[in-house]
């Protein structure tokens, strides 16, 4: 996954999420009586980022799933929009392009802030942005504030240089751990872990899933007794997890970074960027019996807890 300039060629696939009712049913702007014209038209405006600045996100095969914006560039900050392709959600490209944004924000065009609201009522998008570190922002310009004038119980939302996104302790209930890591100056990093003494069990067994495609999904299934610690590497993927806690996600992207998973958990691996390795020590042997593939019955399951 990757942002790039938006090209001509993207105006067919743009046309079809804004014809999608799906997809901008909440969005201010009325985009079903977009034309074709009016997505090219779009784009050719794209490349003077003067005040807007807008990218496409794209596949590893370079294929456009959305676009990603900084509007309103002044005063050191900017607010922060995207749309993707329906095809495209739930494959983390939404994330990717967020996250990249974000960077571009700071670290090329020298912004202090970057804003953008919800809807109150949108429990999950709410969700999201409140376990992701972002803060509540109190100081949207008025001109800005009175573009949604006609929008009641939003909530504006910010993130400002220097903040640490997606810094938690807990995902679902399971413990994100910090691997000890030592870096040489111009020679790399060297990460390890011990048994019993970082990761609080004995280690049976470690296994590693390499050679995926991006963009697909692995896992479905959950353990009734094992132990598990996972990390990634190389590459980036997203691992979401549900137990008694809920369900969350959450980016392995950093070597350092790994989620201990200590009690019956489902699982589903997504693997962001082509090639990206998953790593697993695991507490015992490969057993078939500790496996729950079902949804349902991991459901049943979890009524125990």
């Amino acid at each position: 996954m990757k942002l790039r300039e938006l090209e001509l060629r993207d105006a067919p696939l743009m046309l079809e999420w804004m014809h999608d009712a799906e997809v901008v049913g909440n969005l201010k702007a009325n985009f079903l009586e977009k034309t074709i014209e009016d997505a090219e038209r779009f784009i050719n405006l794209s490349h003077d980022k003067t005040k807007d600045v807008h990218y496409a996100i794209c596949s590893d095969e370079d294929e456009y799933m959305g676009t990603v914006s900084l509007k309103h560039i002044e005063n050191g900050r900017a607010e922060f929009a995207i749309t993707v392709r329906k095809s495209a959600m739930g494959r983390g490209y939404a994330w990717c392009g967020m996250e990249e944004i974000i960077r571009l924000a700071f670290d090329e065009y020298n912004l202090d802030s970057v804003y953008w609201c919800v809807s109150r009522g949108n429990k999950r998008a709410v969700r999201f942005y409140d376990k992701h570190n972002f803060h509540e922002a109190l100081d949207i310009p008025q001109n800005i504030l009175d573009e949604y004038k006609a929008i009641d119980d939003l909530k504006w939302y910010s993130v400002l240089r220097g903040d640490i996104i997606d810094e938690r302790e807990l995902v679902a209930g399971c413990k994100v751990m910090r691997i000890k890591t030592i870096p040489t100056v111009n020679a790399g990093e060297l990460s390890f872990f011990e048994a019993q003494h970082d990761v609080g069990f004995d280690i049976k067994r470690i296994y590693y899933i390499s050679k995926v495609p991006e963009g697909v999904r692995r896992g479905f299934h959950a353990h009734k007794k094992l132990k598990q610690l996972l990390f990634c590497p190389y590459g980036r993927i997203q691992l979401i997890l549900e137990n008694r806690y809920g369900r969350e996600e959450i980016e392995l992207s950093d070597p350092s970074i790994g989620v201990v998973i200590e009690e019956p958990t489902w699982r589903e691996m997504l693997w962001l960027q082509r090639d990206s390795v998953l790593c697993v020590a695991a507490s015992d042997y490969y057993d078939v019996n500790d496996y729950v593939r079902d949804y349902d019955a991991f459901q049943d399951m979890l009524k125990d807890y």
